[in-house]
């Protein structure tokens, strides 16, 4: 896997970020237990002005968007939005990061806010999840026929879980026909979750209080090496396309990533925030307003 770039090795760096490690562990009950940082971004999320359209890109509501436009004539620069939530349908859905929908919108980008199905919706899983991502990524070549975005200025965003599919969306170009993508993102923005999905097997059960991993692959990454070689972005760097990381409680899981791009030739920015895994996502927040300044001023600077 490509942890380990030059000088850097995934292991020394993993326990050079030990201490972060161990405070995400004991950050791993408030992050899936209702803590008030929690109930602060989904409660700011339900403040969020309603959608311009609500669209399927599949057969069901559980493969289906929300399109919001910035007020004006366009056509406007356009973020698909990844929530996170373990992979787990029990845990988050678009509706909890509709206020960073929200929110990017009000600054002039069109926002598509997916669902896509998770653990415990029928097919999902590997490779049903991301078969829904890559769809719903592409579903903005049927919007911008009759809606006015611009398909040239296309940011993948992504929280926790969804950072990593938004970096698994990023890296379809590298994945052979089966995954070629019809919409090519010229950005990504990773906010605090994993770049690879082996290093997070055992951790998973701690973090989001069952084991996902395995569960969601099929297997374990050695029964299941070439799906896990698939799905995980940093298997196939330099993936070509602008990164943007915002690091948080996961800051060990993105760090070794954040290096292995760089060292592979990709473009990579990444700011900090505290170990607040939801106030990175929170607008109205500190670390929330940092964020979307930064999807702002980077992933769609001309």
């Amino acid at each position: 896997m490509m942890w380990a770039v030059g000088a850097l090795d995934a292991e020394m760096t993993m326990m050079r970020f030990g201490l972060s490690l161990a405070l995400l562990l004991c950050l791993a009950a408030p992050v899936i237990a209702q803590d008030s940082s929690e109930l602060r971004y989904k409660a700011e999320a339900k403040t969020a002005a309603p959608p311009a359209l609500v669209a399927r890109y599949g057969a069901d509501d559980l493969r289906s968007g929300e399109l919001r436009l910035p007020p004006g004539k366009g056509p406007f620069p356009v973020a698909v939005v990844i929530h996170g939530g373990c992979w787990t349908a029990s845990y988050d859905t678009r509706a909890g990061i509709a206020g960073v929908a929200d929110a990017l919108t009000k600054r002039g980008i069109a926002t598509w806010n997916i669902e896509y199905r998770r653990m415990g919706d029928p097919g999902a899983g590997w490779p049903g999840t991301f078969e829904d991502i890559g769809a719903g990524i592409d579903h903005l070549a049927v919007l911008a026929k009759t809606q006015p975005i611009d398909l040239s200025r296309v940011a993948l965003i992504g929280h926790s879980s969804g950072a990593h599919l938004a970096l698994w969306g990023a890296s379809r170009g590298r994945l052979g026909p089966r995954f070629a993508p019809a919409v090519k993102p010229a950005a990504v923005v990773a906010i605090d979750g994993p770049g690879a999905l082996a290093p997070f097997v055992g951790i998973d059960a701690k973090v989001c209080g069952q084991p996902v991993i395995v569960p969601l692959m099929g297997g374990t990454p050695d029964k299941a090496a070439d799906a896990y070689a698939l799905a995980s972005p940093a298997d196939h760097l330099p993936l070509g396309v602008r990164q943007y990381l915002v690091m948080a409680a996961f800051k060990p899981f993105m760090a070794p990533y954040a290096a292995a791009a760089k060292a592979a030739g990709d473009t990579v920015e990444v700011i900090e925030g505290s170990d607040d895994h939801f106030g990175v996502v929170t607008p109205s927040t500190a670390d929330g307003k940092k964020t979307i300044d930064f999807i702002v001023d980077r992933a769609f600077a001309r």
